[in-house]
């Protein structure tokens, strides 16, 4: 048995099943395309379901892979072990309906004792116990002997997910040898980890009707299995994916980073075990168009880093770390993905802005924690309102607090937890179900069906009514005020994609209307549309003309060209690390969502706006082809991150290629025909993304004339007949107010100057500190702020608590002079206390602090319990 590397192993499967006649495809992003059963790609299989389901038809009928996946299950325990991990690769080979068990054995042989040339007398087969075709192919075909094949049931060795297609597997396990524990039977070498599995072939063979009926499928397939990084085990001769060669690599840097070794230290293993794993995952999920957030798939990528970056506070690493990881990761795997090489910015900036975050996030939160662990009863269990709280108020993630408090012994009211996000998300979100009763059951009915998409080159198609669905039921004929679907064979309605909203128009025959409201693209690939019958009747079968909206499906044309133009203006003024996070494209905005981490200035918004302009004003042509996806590439076609496309992709280049992207919507011919572009607002819409809204066309006269109208409506209210007087009418204005504010200042000053001195008066001393309180109305915030600065600069030794209230709302403010503090003062535990009786909360430092006020009828006997608390706290 030879040594290999792991990016060699990668390669060299790779390349032995290409000479088996098979197709090399590129993995597919970890963000699933078009397949909502699971959130990221968690097996080699899973982005190829469309081909054994017979959705799609594959490229070619044998393909191979090496698939990036995702599988976070038992996160928790990831570090603690060796074993566990997050991403890894999924090397696989599979056939559809062509080659079956014979050359799916004798390959998976070939390779593994011939290419890599691994000893066939430390393998051992499994087959399922009734598999009696596959157990001859092994004994008599490859001459593996009988006393090494395995017979196991059906949990072991049998694929099947409800009903469906399904069938045997037939496993080889590697031996490891002696130093993994002695070997008395293949159950008990498995169990102590001498004997692993290192290949799955799946013979997808029967259909399952659901009832435990199997019958034979026409169309045989194989779906094969190898997990890359246990390959590496193997062939390298280490006991886990953490001894891999790139992934010890990876280890290395973060020991450099840290001064720690690996190996020696438990604890440190794990934290080094879990950004090690951690890292990889993040670096691929983001290169691959996943963005931190608090939902999905993105809620995985921040729980990830965010536990990356915690388990490196617990290594004594007190600087921002995570991008120095990430340079090694891209390192290690550039050959194989060298799109990580062009993202890498990108990534890095994602990953640092999420860690920086984070570091501010964990700060307060883990102050409030230790507060709450400080109160928590002798049952040890911190309370689910507690959890929830730090979770939705502070941004502390629950797995973190999990975590936390196991280490010091104690539990969480997970249940409550759970409790309150259903609540939370049940009243902030609603799913709105698709019009004209949709549902999977509708999606069914018209399966059968097949619509062709004919509106790239015109807006009105002579057709027929394929299908009509009302109230989710096929109907034979809709009539005047249904609310219908309808299917049209050839359609020049554009199906909502890609950000580009669906066509609305006109589907008639004769007198006989149906308004076409909106038009959607199924998930078994059809288009249908929204429509309401507005007179007449119309049946199946029926010849209809269809048409377009012209003046909506224009004005989206203009809105998405510009959009294309918009990115590469952006790409220009702020860097190339500007990539597309979403965009919605209708008649009336452009909507541009992008990665960049900080506001877009005036200056570069005007800069953008000038050179869309100037594109638009040289009447450019904007050119659609379909391309070999590789030709495109090398045209310089921006794709969208983490789309899968085919082999052939719509390319569409504007100005003469000064926007070159893969798209598959509708543009003008022309940028001239946009008329005009202008940006109305740009905002944040989560962390490294920014939203620019654009109108373009009669959208910028509409957006003029209603500035206008707001200049206009101004300068009547302010009484400035002009703009030049109405620019002058609002400095004069804000003077005059900040002139007023000042003395309004001076003059609560002086008043609660005056009152002081009749409240320090009456103070009370308490072992030789003075204590008094006061009410101060029509005063909060700054204002109850500079009340007790004016105290600490006129006092020592006192403790003093001010109650400021205005408009139903107030605040306590307590301050500690320094001798108070070396006294045992703590403003933040009185202030506490005090507030708790008007129902308020807060507190802060130990020589100032400020809580709310919920009642303020109670701020009295609120004040009154202050000698109390500090007879109660000084020394």
């Amino acid at each position: 048995m030879k040594w290999t590397g792991l990016n060699e192993l990668r390669e060299s499967y790779l390349k032995f099943f290409e000479s088996k006649g098979h197709l090399r495809m590129a993995s597919a992003p970890l963000v699933p395309q078009g397949d909502n059963s699971v959130l990221l790609i968690n097996a080699g299989m899973t982005p190829l379901k469309k081909f054994f389901q017979g959705i799609e038809t594959p490229p070619r009928k044998r393909v191979t892979t090496c698939q990036k996946c995702i599988r976070t299950p038992d996160i928790e325990n990831v570090g603690k072990t060796a074993r566990h991990g997050t991403y890894f690769e999924m090397l696989g080979n599979f056939s559809f309906g062509d080659y079956f068990k014979h050359e799916a054995i004798a390959w998976a042989w070939e390779y593994l004792t011939k290419v890599l040339e691994i000893e066939p007398e430390k393998l051992w087969v499994t087959i399922y116990e009734e598999d009696d075709e596959a157990g001859d192919i092994w004994a008599n075909e490859i001459g593996i002997p009988k006393d090494r094949i395995i017979k196991l049931g059906k949990k072991d060795n049998f694929w099947e997910h409800g009903s469906g297609p399904c069938g045997p597997c037939s496993e080889i396990h590697f031996d490891r040898g002696e130093k993994y524990g002695p070997f008395e039977s293949f159950e008990q070498a498995s169990d102590c980890d001498r004997i692993i599995e290192i290949w799955n072939n799946v013979f997808t063979q029967f259909d399952n009707d659901g009832n435990g009926n199997y019958s034979q499928l026409k169309n045989k397939n194989i779906d094969t299995g190898m997990g890359l990084e246990r390959l590496a085990c193997v062939m390298q001769g280490v006991d886990n994916m953490f001894e891999v060669d790139t992934i010890k690599n990876i280890i290395s840097t973060i020991t450099n980073i840290c001064g720690k070794t690996y190996g020696t230290e438990y604890k440190d293993d794990v934290s080094i075990r879990v950004i090690t794993d951690h890292t990889r995952a993040s670096t691929f999920m983001v290169g691959d168009g996943v963005r931190p957030s608090n939902e999905g798939r993105g809620y995985v990528l921040r729980r990830l880093l965010r536990r990356a970056a915690r388990h490196g506070r617990l290594l004594g690493i007190t600087k921002p770390f995570l991008t120095e990881v990430v340079d090694r990761v891209i390192e290690e795997n550039k050959s194989a993905y060298p799109e990580l090489v062009e993202k890498r910015e990108y990534i890095k900036k994602v990953i640092a802005t999420e860690e920086e975050s984070f570091n501010k996030t964990v700060e307060k939160g883990s102050q409030l924690l230790n507060d709450l662990i400080g109160n928590i009863g002798e049952k040890g269990v911190l309370s689910g309102d507690d959890a929830f709280k730090l979770h939705d108020t502070y941004g502390f993630p629950l797995d973190l607090t999990k975590e936390i408090l196991e280490e010091k012994g104690l539990t969480l009211d997970e249940e409550r937890f759970k409790e309150l996000m259903v609540n939370q998300k049940q009243t902030a979100r609603a799913n709105q179900a698709f019009k004209g009763g949709w549902d999977e059951a509708s999606m069914n009915t018209v399966s059968g069906f097949t619509t062709n998409f004919v509106g790239y080159g015109t807006l009105t198609s002579e057709t027929k009514v394929l299908a009509i669905l009302k109230d989710g039921e096929s109907v034979s004929e809709c009539t005047e005020g249904d609310n219908v679907i309808v299917l049209i064979e050839n359609t020049p309605f554009y199906a909502e994609m890609g950000g580009q909203v669906g066509d609305k128009g006109t589907i008639t025959a004769g007198d006989s209307v149906l308004r076409v409201l909106d038009t959607k693209k199924i998930g078994s690939g059809q288009f249908i549309c929204e429509c309401i019958v507005e007179t007449g009747s119309i049946l199946v079968n029926d010849a209809v003309t269809a048409a377009v909206d012209e003046e909506l499906r224009m004005a989206t044309e203009r809105n998405h060209t510009c959009c294309h133009l918009l990115q590469a203006a952006l790409r220009k003024v702020l860097g190339d690390h500007v990539h597309q996070a979403g965009s919605l494209v209708d008649p009336y905005k452009c909507r541009f969502d992008f990665s960049h981490f900080s506001a877009v200035t005036p200056e570069e918004i005007a800069e953008v706006e000038k050179i869309v302009n100037t594109e638009i004003l040289k009447g450019c042509p904007v050119i659609t082809e379909e391309l070999p996806i590789e030709e495109a590439r090398k045209k310089g076609a921006m794709a969208l991150f983490g789309e899968k496309y085919g082999n052939v992709v719509r390319v569409v280049s504007v100005s003469d290629g000064f926007s070159t992207e893969f798209c598959g919507g509708t543009h003008l011919d022309n940028t001239a025909k946009a008329g005009l572009f202008k940006i109305i607002s740009e905002t944040s819409v989560a962390s490294g993304v920014r939203r620019i809204e654009a109108v373009t066309g009669f959208g910028v006269l509409d957006a003029l004339n209603d500035a206008k109208h707001t200049l206009n409506s101004a300068a009547e209210i302010l009484k400035a007949p002009n703009q030049n007087l109405l620019i002058q009418k609002c400095e004069s204005i804000r003077d005059e107010l900040s002139e007023a504010k000042k003395e309004i200042d001076k003059l609560e000053r002086q008043l609660s100057a005056s009152a002081m001195g009749d409240i320090t008066e009456n103070a009370a001393e308490i072992k030789g500190i003075k204590v008094f309180s006061a009410v101060l109305s029509g005063t909060v915030g700054d204002s109850l702020r500079k009340a007790g600065d004016d105290i600490k600069s006129a006092l020592n030794s006192f403790i003093a608590v001010l109650a400021g209230h205005a408009d139903g709302k107030g605040n306590f403010l307590c301050i500690c002079s320094k001798e108070a503090v070396e006294k045992g003062a703590n403003a933040g535990q009185i202030v506490k206390q005090i507030a708790a009786i008007a129902g308020g909360k807060g507190g802060g430092k130990p020589d100032s602090a400020m809580a709310g006020i919920a009642d303020i009828s109670k701020i009295d006997e609120a004040l009154s319990a202050l000698n109390g608390i500090v007879e109660a706290m000084l020394k």
